[in-house]
């Protein structure tokens, strides 16, 4: 993967392309319009428009209009999708270097349009013969009284993260399984900075991690289970947050075979989690935050082989409950409930678990928010939506109601791994609750993780959703 270089200019760098943000047109005479090409963006904004593309054979320039109504979530949002759009026009015609003019003064504009482009440089065509990536890294330049090179040292390293997440969950499982993925998160702890911890088959059996090793029990491959921590010595938390991500490598459904056409077709991203537990690391311990953070990534396949797991069978969980197995492609709460119970040894303030967990939340909120539920208090919720609104990854509160406990009551074990049609999403949750004391937030990702179609700087495949806004969130709490 290739990573591309932001920087900080105070002079007019040679050979890019320009991009200038501002408010008032008239300051374009500084830099060369003429009254023709100041006429025709004056034309395009009394249009309404807001990007305005001004080109003179193979000289391009980039104008794009803000104003005081674009100061806020909607407007930034805006502006990091102009930023893609600037960045396929590049790539169009060749160009990988470009400089980002603010002329309004504003480091929020600015940032949110650098985002979008830089966002917008990640490839995954590694396995294509005919289309490799360019010899030349992506070049971004800034020129800013606002901006200084601490902050886009910062942004390149979330965008960074990112692509990381984005790859681990691009990559297929033959050639990333359980134990590619381990050597992969220890490599990037000892790169950049965060301690890993990796327990094996035996020793997930003497602490009885029933759910997943019963859910490994179909596969080949022996299940792991991840310890990753983040404890600098000017942490601002004596208790950590702790981090849950699902590391399901491949779901294939197990016995309950995933039979609708297409339904196995992006299974490769059912460990969109634990990639972004990952990226979350790797982000915070660049940027060297100060937060004391315990990560948990419990890692298997699912797979109908061997002596795999059937309905009807009974598991005895890690915290000593017993699960009534009624649907086998209802896994990813079993592995993720023993990550949950195992996190109560740490006595955290707050457990965040990210899973590609149910169906029915991608029926819910298709691919543009993700699902929340949980025990945490009202001000870690509203701050949690709060970051996830402002990098655009945000996050629905969906009810939490006992009412709802009843649909996964067991008649013969304590309770079953799946409820009826109604509330998938809640019930999964409210099978999770069985599993955590301390105060926590489920965030069921399985809409946004993986898009199927381009979707602006998140590209196609897999989006890295829930690095930049757990990043955001973090940074705002220490």
């Amino acid at each position: 993967m290739m990573q591309l270089s932001i920087k900080h200019t105070g002079e007019r760098p040679e050979g890019v392309r320009n991009i200038f943000l501002v408010k008032d047109t008239s300051v374009l005479k500084d830099f060369g319009f003429n009254n023709d090409a100041l006429a025709y963006v004056e034309s395009k904004v009394q249009a309404k428009d807001k990007l305005i593309t001004i080109q003179n054979y193979n000289i391009v320039y980039y104008v794009r209009i803000v104003n005081n109504d674009d100061a806020n979530f909607k407007g930034y949002e805006n502006l990091r999708k102009d930023g893609s759009t600037i960045y396929k026009s590049l790539k169009g015609d060749q160009q990988n270097k470009v400089c980002v003019y603010d002329l309004v003064g504003d480091k929020a504009f600015s940032l949110a349009l650098t985002e979008g482009i830089a966002l917008s440089t990640y490839e995954f065509n590694k396995y294509k013969t005919e289309k490799k990536e360019s010899g030349d890294k992506p070049e971004i330049f800034v020129a800013s009284s606002e901006v200084n090179q601490g902050d886009l040292d910062e942004l390149n390293r979330l965008a960074h993260a990112v692509f990381v997440t984005r790859n681990l969950v691009n990559e297929p499982v033959s050639t990333l399984n359980v134990e590619e993925l381990s050597y992969t998160i220890s490599e990037l702890g000892a790169v950049h900075g965060f301690d890993v911890d990796v327990l094996n088959k035996a020793k997930l059996e003497t602490l009885k991690f029933g759910g997943l090793l019963g859910v490994n029990k179909g596969s080949i491959d022996p299940p792991l289970f991840h310890i990753l921590e983040w404890k600098p010595e000017n942490a601002k938390n004596k208790k950590p947050l702790v981090l849950v991500g699902k590391g399901v490598m491949f779901d294939t459904g197990g016995i309950n075979l995933k039979t609708p056409a297409g339904s196995l077709d992006d299974m490769k991203a059912d460990m969109g989690g634990a990639a972004s537990v990952v990226g979350t690391f790797m982000a915070v311990a660049t940027n060297k935050l100060p937060v004391y953070m315990i990560g948990l990534i419990p890692a298997t396949d699912n797979r109908p082989g061997g002596n795999a797991i059937v309905p009807g069978d009974v598991l005895t969980m890690h915290n000593g409950k017993t699960v009534e197995v009624l649907n086998t492609d209802a896994e990813g709460r079993l592995i993720m409930a023993d990550a949950l119970s195992y996190s109560k040894q740490y006595d955290p303030e707050l457990v965040i678990d990210l899973a590609t967990l149910t169906g029915s939340a991608v029926m819910a909120l298709g691919h543009y928010a993700t699902v929340g539920m949980g025990t945490a208090s009202d001000k870690d919720f509203k701050a949690l939506e709060k970051a996830g609104d402002c990098v655009h990854e945000r996050v629905v509160r969906f009810p939490f109601w006992d009412d709802f406990d009843d649909l996964i009551k067991s008649e013969v074990a304590d309770i079953k791994n799946i409820g009826g049609r109604e509330a998938g999403a809640i019930t999964a949750g409210k099978f999770l609750a069985h599993f955590v004391d301390t105060p926590w937030i489920h965030l069921d990702i399985a809409g946004p993780a993986f898009v199927k179609k381009e979707d602006s700087y998140r590209g196609y495949g897999a989006s890295g959703v829930g690095v930049r806004m757990l990043y955001e969130f973090i940074r705002s709490r220490c």
